[in-house]
């Protein structure tokens, strides 16, 4: 039977998974930590000979759990720290989180092995023997854990009540003195910009992509300023919004809304091209989108 492989699912760019954000990641290691003892004490799933032991059995057990929480901890927080740095090539995929997670479960056999004279009377703890048989523990059961945990994610976010806009209307919300000069990091390419003309900017790196609509006609293009730079100089003007790490969209120029709780996306009249909202960004998006209706509904007519 042949089996098909998605690779580009893997590659896929999606939002940097919540449980691993500063806020949330004691919280992870705490659960982490939680589950593993229980399964250690409840299973004792590794043989290990009673007259080696040094400490108490719980006591094994309690090291073992804490070690990948410690770990995970302090890699998450130092991972978070250089996206901070990067502030603009925050890219995740699951083939990065699972390069991320089989890093540090190797850290945490190989901090394992380390430790081997602290809780063990065995003339041949330092052997390569011993490593592989920590490192091979450790891969099995985090690749156990993780997958559990990520089914456990799945069935709460789940759960979840986000509130989604089934019947979109169309907004028609002009700019008044909508010509604005844009600085860019370099004064020979700052630019002038309609923007009742701007349908959305996508970043590429240090530049974006800027799509315009003029005489119904779409046009791309590519200037020299970060996404955040470009967002900065458009904050009075409340049409615009940040709905994902790489994309800012004009609220007035959406045709149609589809998605569901775990993200939506946008279409436009004058181009196939899509644009993504994040899970993270949904609440606002709705908000603001609720806003601008009702300035639409109770604003004068002349």
């Amino acid at each position: 039977m042949k089996i098909y492989f998605n690779r580009k699912h893997l590659f896929k760019e999606i939002d940097y998974p919540d449980r691993y954000l500063k806020k949330n990641l004691f919280k992870t290691v705490s659960v982490i930590f939680c589950v593993i003892i229980g399964f250690l004490i409840l299973l004792k799933p590794f043989e290990v000979n009673t007259s080696e032991q040094k400490v108490n059995y719980i006591i094994i057990c309690c090291l073992h759990a804490l070690l990948p929480a410690v770990i995970l901890y302090f890699y998450f927080t130092s991972l978070n720290y250089l996206r901070d740095k990067d502030s603009e090539n925050k890219g995740w995929s699951l083939i990065s989180e699972y390069a991320h997670i089989s890093i540090s479960l190797l850290f945490t056999g190989i901090v394992s092995f380390l430790i081997r004279d602290l809780i063990y009377f065995n003339p041949n703890n330092w052997t390569w023997h011993y490593l592989w048989e920590e490192v091979r523990n450790c891969f099995v059961a985090g690749i156990l854990l993780y997958f559990f945990m990520r089914m456990a994610i799945f069935y709460f976010e789940s759960k979840k009540d986000i509130s989604l806009i089934f019947q979109f209307t169309p907004l028609d919300l002009k700019s008044e003195n909508a010509l604005i000069y844009i600085k860019t990091q370099v004064k020979q390419d700052d630019f002038t910009l309609d923007l009742n003309d701007l349908l959305f900017a996508k970043a590429d790196g240090n530049y974006i992509e800027i799509a315009t609509r003029n005489n119904n006609q779409l046009n791309i293009a590519l200037k020299r300023i970060s996404l955040t730079q470009f967002e900065s100089q458009l904050l009075p003007n409340r049409n615009f919004f940040r709905c994902h790490r790489a994309f800012l969209v004009n609220m007035r120029y959406i045709k149609n809304v589809t998605g569901n709780s775990q993200g939506y996306i946008l279409s436009f009249d004058h181009t196939v091209d899509q644009v993504p909202v994040s899970r993270a960004h949904l609440v606002s998006f709705n908000a603001l989108y609720q806003e601008l209706l009702l300035t639409q509904t109770t604003r004068p007519s002349y």
